[in-house]
This record gives structure tokens, C-alpha cells and sequence, in this order.
């Protein structure tokens, strides 16, 4: 590949410019913080020699060889290191490169990622005539997530990670940036701070909160599934009302309990889908689960999910779990309404809907599968002004 010029950027504040031997301890303080270990592909642990090695050979030896273009991001006015940004490859024959970026922690919170990102993308298209400049990170970033999308990437999907890192998820987000959907410098962002897609990054890049309910003299906590809850699990998913009124695999075995937690339940939380909860009695033991998912067709509204297991029925568990976790969903996530849907005919599920306070608003035909292919289903719904008597 053809060398790539080092260059200095200046732009909304910040100078790009390439890295300096001064540098390094700087770089090595600010990759101590784990969510730089945890989501970057830097060394762990992460030492003063990996931080010299990469100001000093790795950075430069990308500009020499055309592979990648890296920037030290400073603040233009006093110089200090705030975050890394830049090229981290580039492909000439597709015209395309590949973005890459953290923030220090003493420099979060003040967009510098963002605008630093602008400026690669610009100087990138302007000065390299690349037509694309695309981003990745593993499904669960969702702070590099929302940098892409203030820097006006396009979120395109996902795709299966060639190096997951080790004990993260093996699925990729990716985006892309065009050159006519790059805004000029200072112009407003997407997905602001007050949006609903920034307020749920924040919750969905923090680990799933745990919480809690009442039924009677019983305290009940929702928290995530845990392996220690999988025999519960699979004992009520071979009861015989659990096979009657859902479609969970039959016969089910304890394989099935462990994708459902790996692939619906965590893979839900780290793609900033839903959540999924075991709940538990005063004794921390397993007495069924709750999930609630935010519809893709309508990030406003929500489908909530529940199976008890058989030795706690009839106990007011589900109802209380129901509850707390369908005000979570109106106050945390900012839903406006949640619906619950049961196969015609399951009269327990429906008892415990209405007794969570969801109004029965009739039939809808064949919408649910079931084991005979497709059912009718009641439905009912919660919408967040039930609680508040507000408005609808």
C-alpha cells in the first residue's frame, strides 16, 4: 500500500495529530480503565512498554505502510491527551477505511469522541478521497454505539466477530458513513443527549439492574438468570401447563435452558432489546422468569412474558414480578405502552395480566404460533398513564 502522510487536524476544538514518544504515559494511564480493556483490543494487562511500543513503532509503522492512519486526540487549546481516534485500516481498492476510537476517562462526557470522529471522517474523505468509512464493536458497546450514531454512522446490523474477545460476545455491530451524511463541524448531533436512543444506551451499557417486589410477606427479586437456576428452569419447562400454552422446546433439556440464557436472555440486555429476569423468593430461590422486549417495530411500545414455576403458583409471585418490572420498563426505558399476549384459553396467564393491572382489549387471530401451528391470542395492555391517571 502507498504511504499515508502524516497530517495535523484541527477542528471544533480538538488537534488531531500523530502520536509522540511524550505520549506514552499518558496512553498507559488511560488504558487502566477497564471499559477501555474491556471493549478495545489493547493488551491486558496493559503495561508501560505496550503503551511506548504503540506511540512509537505500531502508530508509525501504520502511516509508513498505508494500512491504517492513528491520531492522538488533544484538546487545541492546552494540548492535553483526551482520546485515541483514527483509521485502524484502510482498503484502497474499495475506497474504504475502518473507524476506531476511545476516550480517556478524564475526557468523557464532553463529546470529544464524537467530534474527533467527524474530523477522520472528514479529512478521510476530503484528503484520502475515500467513499465509505464504516465503524464496528461488539454487540453490548453501546457507548461506542452512540458515538457512531452522533457522528451520523448509519447502524446497518450485525455480523459474527473473526477475533471475539475473550468472555465477550461473539456478534459485531456494524455501521457506515457516506460523505454526503457527514454534517459540518459544530452542527447538531443525532441521537443527543436527551434522545431515547442515548437515555437507553445508558441503561443498556450498564449491567441489568436487579429488582424488587412484594407479594404478601415475601420479598421477590428480579435479577438475571444464572446458571444455579437452569435445573428450576427446565423442571418447569417439562410441566405439563408450561407445554400446553408456550412453544418451549419439547422434550426440553437442560441445553435448551442454557441457550435460552446465553442466546435470548444476556444476547437481549447486550443488544439493548429487552430483559430478561429469573425471579426469585426471600430464599433467593428460582420461582419462575419475566421478560420484557421492546417491540421493533416501535420503540415505544413493549411485549412483556412470563411462566411460573409449579411449586410457587398461586402465591401473588408473578403478578408483583409483573408489576415491578412493567414500571421499570415506563420509567426507565420511557415506554408508553406495554402489551401482554397469551394463546385464548390461558386463563391463569390472563388472571395474573389483570391482577398486574393490564386491561383485556379482545381477540387477535392467528398471531401466536403454538404446537399446532398457528392460535388465536387475547390480548391486553398497560400503558404508562394507568400509573400516573394521567392522560392517554
Amino acid at each position: 500500500m502507498a504511504r499515508v502522510e502524516p497530517v495535523e487536524i484541527t477542528e471544533d476544538g480538538l488537534l488531531l495529530r500523530p502520536w509522540r514518544t511524550e505520549d506514552a504515559d499518558a496512553v498507559h494511564r488511560a488504558c487502566q480503565d477497564p471499559d477501555i480493556q474491556r471493549w478495545t483490543t489493547v493488551p491486558r494487562p496493559y503495561l508501560p512498554e505496550h503503551a511506548l511500543g504503540f506511540v512509537t513503532e505500531i502508530s508509525g509503522k501504520a502511516w509508513a505502510d498505508g494500512t491504517g492512519a492513528p491520531f492522538a486526540v488533544c484538546d487545541a487549546a492546552t494540548g492535553e491527551l483526551l482520546a485515541s481516534a483514527g483509521l485502524v485500516s484502510i482498503d484502497r481498492g474499495l475506497d474504504s477505511a475502518e473507524v476506531g476510537y476511545w476516550t480517556a476517562p478524564w475526557a468523557r462526557g464532553r463529546g470529544v469522541a464524537v467530534r474527533a470522529t467527524r474530523a477522520v471522517a472528514r479529512w478521510a474523505f476530503d484528503a484520502l478521497k475515500l467513499r465509505r468509512v464504516i465503524w464496528q464493536a461488539e454487540v453490548g458497546n453501546h457507548a461506542s454505539r452512540l458515538v457512531a450514531l452522533r457522528a451520523g454512522f448509519r447502524i446497518e446490523g450485525e455480523l459474527r466477530l473473526a477475533h471475539p474477545a475473550a468472555g465477550g460476545r461473539p456478534e459485531g455491530w456494524i455501521g457506515s458513513l457516506l460523505p454526503a451524511e457527514l454534517a459540518a463541524p459544530g452542527e447538531p448531533t443525532p441521537a443527543g443527549p436527551d434522545t431515547l436512543q442515548a437515555r437507553r444506551a445508558a441503561v443498556f451499557g450498564r449491567p441489568q439492574p436487579v429488582l424488587f417486589a412484594t407479594a404478601g410477606a415475601t420479598e421477590l427479586r428480579l435479577r438475571p438468570m444464572e446458571e444455579r437456576d437452569l435445573d428450576a428452569v427446565v423442571t418447569t419447562c417439562r410441566d405439563e401447563d408450561t407445554i400446553r400454552w408456550t412453544t418451549v422446546p419439547h422434550p426440553y433439556q437442560r441445553a435448551h435452558a442454557e441457550g435460552f440464557m446465553r442466546d435470548f436472555a444476556a444476547a437481549a440486555w447486550a443488544r439493548g432489546t429487552g430483559a430478561y429476569y429469573a425471579i426469585a423468593d426471600s430464599d433467593d430461590r428460582y420461582v419462575g422468569s419475566v421478560d420484557l422486549r421492546i417491540s421493533p417495530a416501535d420503540p415505544l411500545n413493549g411485549d412483556v412474558g412470563f411462566m411460573t414455576a409449579p411449586h410457587a403458583r398461586g402465591r401473588g409471585y408473578m403478578p408483583a414480578a409483573v408489576g415491578a418490572l412493567t414500571a421499570w420498563g415506563f420509567t426507565t426505558l420511557r415506554l408508553a405502552r406495554i402489551e401482554w399476549r397469551a394463546l385464548a384459553g390461558n386463563t391463569a396467564s390472563r388472571r395474573v395480566a389483570e391482577k398486574a393491572g393490564f386491561a383485556f382489549e379482545g381477540t387477535a387471530r392467528g398471531v401466536l404460533p403454538a404446537r399446532d401451528g398457528r392460535g388465536d391470542a387475547w390480548v391486553a395492555a398497560l400503558l404508562a398513564a394507568d400509573l400516573t391517571g394521567g392522560p392517554t
